[in-house]
């Protein structure tokens, strides 16, 4: 079933396009596969881009979201060159950076993935500052507004590679299952005993 891919913000995807189609007016170059790319690029695939507050291990609350950006797939022809991610300003959605590396082919192959599945779900990036990790979270609440929402159980993450010792990229996990392993991974490590 295809995913529910919401719009971006008209300011953030017009903020994009003025990047692109004036690199001069942006502080940050441009990364080496748009310079190099021959051709024309288009903002494709918007993703609001969540952060994870901090897990709490000792919490019976599931922890919160909040939007940060909307990242947008630079294509070039047949393939993805880069990424272009903006943020929200108290002047509201402005362009903050290009960039490409290996979140940008997991994001792809994620998306691709998910597009195979048979439940309907709004694609989402969720970064884990904790675990130095990011995911594609696929939100059960398709036409939910992709500014708000918490992780629901049901909901799915694929963690992006590189992931994380111990956690498999592009491995689909419900977040009933993922979360008590994150929060694992962030809990303190217990006192083995104090020296003798």
């Amino acid at each position: 079933m295809p995913l529910h891919v919401l719009p971006a913000p008209a300011p953030a995807l017009r903020s994009v396009l003025t990047a692109l189609g004036s690199p001069a007016a942006v502080r940050e170059d441009r990364t080496p596969a748009l310079r190099s790319f021959q051709g024309s690029v288009s903002p494709e695939s918007p993703l609001p881009v969540h952060v994870l507050d901090p897990i709490v291990p000792t919490s019976t609350d599931r922890p919160r979201t909040r939007l940060t950006g909307w990242r947008f797939l630079i294509r070039g022809g047949d393939r993805s060159v880069a990424a272009a991610e903006t943020i929200l300003t108290a002047d509201g959605w402005t362009f903050s950076h290009f960039f490409e590396g290996p979140y940008l082919t997991s994001t792809e192959r994620a998306l691709r993935q998910a597009e195979a599945t048979a439940i309907a779900y709004q694609p989402r990036l969720l970064s884990i500052p904790e675990l130095y990790m990011l995911a594609l979270w696929l939100h059960t609440g398709a036409d939910a507004d992709a500014g708000h929402g918490s992780l629901q159980p049901n909901d799915l993450l694929v963690p992006l590679a590189p992931a994380p010792p111990g956690i498999a990229a592009h491995r689909p996990h419900r977040v009933a299952e993922l979360l008590p392993l994150m929060t694992l991974r962030v809990a303190p490590a217990p006192l083995l005993g104090s020296p003798a």
